[in-house]
């Protein structure tokens, strides 16, 4: 049993920076996570496969150099493939895959020193901006049990608010690091496209929406795993120039006087909580205090138009991903092998024309050239990271009634049917709705973070998103270190740790 108790009193870096100087050994920092792991879990249901052995076993292998020397970490369930481990997509259609190779990402993880000791809990293919998928049923987010801590990233977001370990394994395709950490209280930065590897088992992943790298409690635990993680790999369908200096040197250093718009107005015009509008004007204030030009204004392009482009993509995608499960099941997928959702949506991108997934790339080349015409004026654009705060577990799960309706046409084929009479485009849209801010840098490619600035009354997270240029990377944490020390989070922690 360990004797660390402080252990949650620091970030990656800092228990680094104790492992290396012989004051903690990094087998005892190892166990203390895994201590609170299983202290935890079966509250949050956000680990759903422990590899404690895993990670013990590698601590004896870390470069004492390494940024992250014996630093405790988890992997999202999805995409991050570790060698002889399952990685199930979040699917029981591939609960029994387990691949021969690490990600080029995960090997590097473990270069910087980071032990892996899970993989946490993710919605089928990373579909849902929730985290309830039907193999391992819901994460739950720790400021409120009864609360999702979003997705798709929401078991690595929840591990991290929980204090299991100080940062996690996150991806971002429509808002998936932004969102849990926005519900969660914590940093979640999405890079620019390209910024971080994809192999070698993909190129670009959703027609280059998706950008893997963590979430994290702190600043510099985000600039470091993206200093250690950023050169591109062998194929990669893109490259971005290299940033003048590490990404850790820009935390602290002054981000000047920037040019801020700021909106808290929904893109596709639905409500936007009082509450989401609030963290949005109250870091707008802040931002003023701190020296820099604010202003109303948002950018001419058509919201609505986008996410219906971005429906568009993930149909496609998720009728790819079914298909591609013959691989493994070695046979075709049948509906039995997916949840009732996910076989709709892959059968709907079966009967979207080519010529729509085409229009939408194209739609997003458009937005990506209004927003590079914007960043003329500013250098940052500020909104809510969501709409509302985080749904109730449950609320946004297809209904008795939904579900038997997807599940008749599925059987008899009547899918068309449904996508004519506007029923699944309703229901996307009102999902959407409620993040409707954090798609727009998928589209573009641009790198955007969601920053902890503000809780409600009854103590749930609410983060507020920044938007910079593209390859503005530098120019995003050099902001986030000036309103990390304006207004401190860190020592916030959900009454579940004390429990």
């Amino acid at each position: 049993m360990s004797g660390f108790k402080e252990y949650d009193q620091y970030d990656g870096l800092g228990l680094a920076e104790l492992i290396r100087s012989g004051a903690v050994p990094a087998r005892e920092v190892c166990e203390e996570a895994i201590a609170r792991i299983e202290r935890l879990n079966p509250a949050l249901n956000a680990v759903v496969r422990p590899m404690y052995d895993y990670g013990r076993g590698a601590l004896s292998a870390v470069d004492p150099r390494a940024p992250f020397a014996g630093v405790p970490f988890l992997l999202k369930d999805l995409l991050a493939l570790v060698a002889g481990v399952p990685t199930s997509f979040g699917s029981k259609a591939l609960q029994r895959y387990v691949p021969d190779h690490d990600s080029e990402l995960v090997a590097r993880f473990k270069r910087a020193g980071l032990a892996i000791l899970g993989k946490t809990n993710t919605p089928e293919f990373g579909l849902m901006a929730i985290t309830e998928p039907e193999l391992f049923g819901p994460a739950r987010n720790p400021w409120n049990l009864g609360r999702t801590p979003g997705g798709s990233s929401g078991g690595s977001a929840a591990a991290v608010a929980a204090g299991m370990v100080p940062l996690a394994g996150a991806g971002d395709g429509g808002g998936s690091i932004r969102i849990p950490a926005a519900y969660c209280g914590l940093f979640g930065l999405k890079p620019s496209r390209g910024r971080t590897p994809t192999g070698p088992d993909f190129g670009e992943i959703w027609q280059g929406a998706v950008v893997e790298h963590v979430i994290s409690r702190s600043v510099r635990d985000s600039a470091a795993a993206l200093d250690a993680v950023c050169a591109p790999d062998s194929g990669a369908p893109y490259t971005i120039p290299p940033p003048e200096r590490a990404f850790l040197q820009e935390v602290g250093r002054e981000p000047g006087r920037l040019r801020i718009a700021y909106s808290t107005a929904s893109p596709v015009g639905g409500a936007v909580h009082p509450e989401c509008q609030k963290a949005a004007l109250e870091a707008a204030r802040l931002l003023f205090r701190l020296g820099h030009t604010v202003e109303e204004a948002q950018p001419p392009i058509d919201g609505v138009a986008l996410v219906r482009s971005f429906f568009t993509m993930y149909y496609a995608e998720t009728a790819a991903a079914i298909d591609e499960l013959q691989t493994v099941l070695q046979r075709k997928a049948a509906p039995g092998d997916v949840e009732t959702i996910t076989w709709t949506l892959g059968v709907l991108g079966r009967l979207e024309p080519a010529a729509a997934l085409a229009r939408a790339k194209r739609l997003w080349g458009l937005a990506s050239r209004a927003m590079g015409r914007f960043h003329e004026r500013f250098d940052i654009f500020l909104t809510p990271t969501v709409a509302q705060p985080p749904a109730r577990i449950g609320e946004l799960a297809p209904g008795a009634f939904e579900l038997a309706l997807l599940k008749t046409a599925n059987a008899l084929r009547l899918t068309r049917l449904l996508r004519w009479s506007g029923k699944l485009a309703q229901m996307g849209l009102a999902h959407a709705a409620r993040t409707p801010f954090t798609l727009l840098a998928n589209f573009t490619g641009q790198p955007a973070m969601s920053v902890p600035l503000h809780w409600t009354a009854d103590g749930l997270p609410i983060g507020v998103q920044f938007v910079a240029p593209f390859g503005g990377e530098p120019l995003l944490f050099r902001l986030a270190g000036q309103l990390e020390a304006a207004q401190p989070w860190f020592h916030r922690r959900p009454a579940l740790v004390e429990k």
